[in-house]
């Protein structure tokens, strides 16, 4: 008797990067791509029509982005599989991964072969994370390290990593289904949360935690983010 593979939807905004890891995924023999989304509506979409066994899923896109998409998919499918694959190493956004409903987590700096891995993995309905950003997260709790970026919902940290990219108020509504005023209300309430008095400190606070970098904006001045 012959399993069917493994399905396998990718969320990626750069279609190079989704070939790479279309033929790497469909190089196995148990996976295949079904589908491929280069932002969060379209990873909605597609999720409901090929109810896919596994959803590979980028964190920074235009619009919503992966963590926020992650916690509005399994609203509708509690039974979605979802694995993120980002370039984020730091531990806080693994645990907003994870706080979001995703089954895994997986940085691209990581060997081919783990992607494959945590792809299984997750199908198989158990969880993972990969070494690198566990090695991190064990120290930090070594250390007894405490981050009041872990106090935020994911919503709240959707919103923050919007900020810290740029994007308006107007853009942050329309990217996620909500009014001015409600995004006005998250900015004043995040900044209270995390001690700073101003969008400087809020960007030097997201520098400290390596929430951005000069590499990223760099990125999204490239891409018209």
């Amino acid at each position: 008797m012959t399993l069917d593979p493994i399905s396998v939807l990718l969320v990626d905004d750069h279609a190079v990067v989704r070939q790479g890891y279309r033929t790497l995924i469909e190089s196995q023999p148990d996976l295949v791509v079904v589908a491929e989304a280069s932002n969060a509506a379209e990873a909605y979409r597609l999720c409901k029509e090929f109810q896919p066994d596994v959803v590979v899923m980028d964190i920074s896109m235009p619009g919503r982005g992966g963590i926020d998409a992650t916690e509005h998919i399994l609203k509708k499918d509690p039974d979605a599989r979802i694995l993120v694959f980002t370039m984020h190493l730091g531990v806080a956004y693994a645990l907003q991964a994870f706080r979001a409903g995703a089954r895994g987590y997986v940085t691209k700096s990581s060997p081919p072969d783990l992607l494959v891995h945590a792809v299984r993995e997750v199908a198989a309905g158990r969880t993972y994370l990969c070494p690198e950003t566990g090695e991190l997260l064990a120290l930090q709790k070594v250390h007894g390290d405490h981050s009041k970026l872990e106090e935020l919902s994911p919503r709240e940290f959707e919103i923050l990593r919007m900020i810290l990219a740029t994007r308006s108020t107007d853009e942050i509504a329309v990217a996620l289904n909500i009014s001015r005023k409600t995004v006005s209300n998250y900015h004043y309430s995040l900044k209270s949360k995390l001690g700073v008095s101003s969008d400087i400190e809020l960007l030097y606070f997201g520098l400290r935690q390596g929430l951005v970098s000069i590499e990223q904006d760099i990125d999204q001045n490239n891409r018209g983010v």
